[in-house]
């Protein structure tokens, strides 16, 4: 079963989208909300594509290799820009963007 197959991933796809949306939803109360807009916009893309992609693991997609790559790439993207603001809630999202991005690398190959 897919599920039990990707068990790991799932889990990490899943905390990595609730640590975008709570950075994003953070950012969007930060005093500089225009300076926090870069953030903002990538905890939106990369909460999107780690919920797809948890989904499509559920199901079991025959797209694993080519979306996990995607969610990597986007993971990555998101945990290079939250790692430069001080605040908490973006060091917290960069860490689970970097460990998601592990994980969807090892069932992109």
């Amino acid at each position: 079963m897919a599920q039990e197959k990707y068990q790991s991933a799932i889990k990490k796809l899943h905390e990595c989208m609730a640590a975008c949306n709570h950075c994003f939803d953070s950012c969007l109360q930060e005093d500089n909300v225009k300076m926090m807009a870069g953030c903002i916009r990538l905890d939106r893309e990369c909460a999107d594509i780690c919920s797809y992609l948890e989904q499509a693991l559920v199901r079991n997609t025959p797209f694993v290799s080519e979306l996990a790559q995607l969610c990597a790439e986007i993971c990555l993207s998101c945990g290079d820009e939250c790692k430069q603001h001080d605040h908490q809630h973006c060091q917290e999202c960069a860490q689970a963007c970097f460990e998601c991005a592990e994980e969807c690398k090892k069932i992109a190959s």
